[in-house]
């Protein structure tokens, strides 16, 4: 009902519809056109063009409506991950929370990262309930959007047996990799451009960003030429600051460390666990989007406790916001030198309080005084 009571200029908002409707009238994605998104959302961002027979504001309405109905499927989801995790009347509560927090927040329909979201609560549900198979379809088809849902990898590999985690890799694996490989004897040259394209942007609203002097966003903008493969080495890939993969080192060692020394075993600890996962990746990530709040919020929610959790969400959804669209859709670029430093302080406290239900609290034997 929101959506459809918006005037079109609100619904599409800040968002990247502009980039989206423009990309479908270029064709069939990763065939007539290079992308910087996985294969999924394109196609289906195509269909949608096609449906709408080509006016922009049909397109924004049906593709506005299809990712709302995607967060209600998160929605649902949701609630059956808290059912796993607390009792019901506990679990009916957090659900609420989740619901309220995302009702009418744009992320949800600005831009298509809900799709992803659903399938990372789908793949973490299935995990819970042990179908690793099933489970590794759902990260793989989330992988075909944005390739975050891997991240699940480490819950099968901690929490469950090395059959289970064998089962969802070769699952996730396969789902995505068939895919990407037709797409590939299709047409090699720009499959081959939309993967680059995926590191192609440098850093951007990130500490590596600042520390390279970019205050921009990730966006490639609207004068890039999708339908030449060559056009994406123009672009300026060559990052002159820190290396990723040499970054990458230290985060990996954090996270292997942190892997080894869980010690308490359950479905908390497990959602716990996904969400610290989260909080090291972003520390990494040589990029950041303010709508990926949408990946944490859930797991916020789920595993911390209730006020935990509800000051955490507020004051990360508060931080996200004002970055973008309060402070940067103005043009106020040097803003980022404090929203970013605020952010990855939240994150290290987010972190710690994840680390919690990983662990068990040691009991120290009692000490005795005894006389001289």
């Amino acid at each position: 009902m929101l959506l459809l009571s918006l005037p079109l200029e609100s619904l599409s908002g800040y968002g990247d519809y502009w980039n989206f409707f423009s990309q479908a009238a270029l064709g069939l994605p990763f065939i007539d056109y290079w992308t910087e998104f996985p294969p999924v959302f394109p196609a289906l961002s195509t269909a949608v063009y096609a449906l709408a027979s080509g006016r922009e504001h049909f397109y924004q309405i049906i593709l506005a409506i299809i990712l709302s109905l995607f967060q209600a499927g998160c929605l649902v989801v949701f609630q059956l991950l808290a059912g796993q995790l607390v009792p019901g009347r506990d679990a009916q509560r957090k659900a609420w929370i989740y619901a309220l927090l995302t009702l009418g927040l744009p992320y949800t329909w600005w831009y298509f990262d809900v799709l992803a979201v659903f399938a990372v609560l789908l793949g973490l549900y299935l995990i819970l309930i042990m179908r690793p198979y099933q489970a590794g379809i759902a990260a793989g088809v989330g992988a075909l959007v944005k390739m975050f849902p891997m991240l699940l990898v480490v819950i099968p590999w901690r929490y469950a047996d090395r059959s289970s985690a064998i089962k969802f890799s070769a699952a996730a694996a396969g789902v995505f990799l068939l895919p990407i490989a037709a797409l590939w004897a299709l047409s090699p040259q720009m499959t081959s451009a939309s993967i680059r394209a995926q590191v192609a942007k440098g850093p951007w609203e990130t500490v590596w960003a600042l520390l390279e002097g970019n205050l921009a966003t990730g966006n490639f903008g609207a004068d890039v030429i999708r339908t030449d493969p060559g056009s994406l080495s123009q672009i300026g890939a060559g990052s002159a600051g820190i290396p990723s993969w040499l970054t990458l080192i230290p985060f990996l060692a954090i996270g292997y460390i942190l892997f080894r020394r869980v010690n308490q075993i359950s479905n908390l600890s497990a959602v716990a666990f996904l969400g610290l996962t989260w909080c090291i990746f972003l520390l990494w990530s040589p990029g950041y989007s303010p709508q990926w709040v949408l990946y944490l919020l859930p797991l916020i929610i789920l595993a911390l406790p209730e006020r935990t959790a509800l000051l955490m969400s507020i004051v990360l959804l508060s931080v996200n916001l004002l970055e973008w669209p309060l402070l940067l859709s103005r043009g106020l670029f040097s803003s980022l030198w404090l929203v970013i430093p605020l952010r990855v302080g939240l994150l290290i406290l987010l972190a710690v309080e994840f680390w919690r239900p990983c662990r068990v609290p040691e009991v120290k034997e009692a000490q005795i005084d005894l006389p001289a």
